[in-house]
């Protein structure tokens, strides 16, 4: 069975809520896993068996956590096997900014990776971000995340 990865570092529990809904998300596609994980817990080695890797940080100077900058910087013992794997990111701030620019910084993570970025032609093309404690907006394009990444991973599966 095909299988999406959530992983999400939160401070205030405001990327948690959002993680909750892309996995919320993700879940309505019938026939892909879907494994959720707090970065603390999360093994990089999880990596390697997941279709789809969704990451989620809060904003930090505009780049992603130290926390999940550990976690990506310890990919590097998978360099050239995640080729082909489906990926996407969202992230959560206090307001001041930054928020494309740490959705990049893991977006680029899984380029160097080989991964395949899922983005949007509509609003929030980077990902899925909230300002502060998540509105239903934000939530809903969490959920519309998690279902774009999970749908791609089941066709892709196919």
């Amino acid at each position: 069975m095909p299988k999406v990865l959530i992983v999400y570092d939160s401070a205030s529990g405001n990327t948690e809520k959002m993680a909750h809904a892309v996995a919320e998300g993700a879940k309505k596609v019938a026939g892909v896993a879907v494994v959720l994980r707090k970065v603390d817990q999360a093994k990089v080695d999880e990596l390697l068996e997941a279709d789809g890797v969704i990451i989620g940080s809060p904003c930090h100077f505009g780049q992603m956590s130290a926390k999940m900058k550990t976690f990506v910087d310890e990919s590097v013992k998978y360099y050239g096997k995640l080729d082909g794997k489906v990926g996407a990111a969202f992230t959560s701030f206090g307001g001041s900014g930054g928020s494309e620019t740490t959705l990049l910084s893991i977006i680029h993570a899984m380029l160097i990776h080989g991964m395949v970025v899922v983005g949007r032609s509509n609003l929030m093309h980077y990902g899925s971000v909230a300002v502060g404690s998540p509105s239903q907006e934000s939530i809903e394009n969490c959920r519309d995340l998690g279902y774009r990444v999970a749908n791609i991973v089941a066709k892709l599966a196919k």
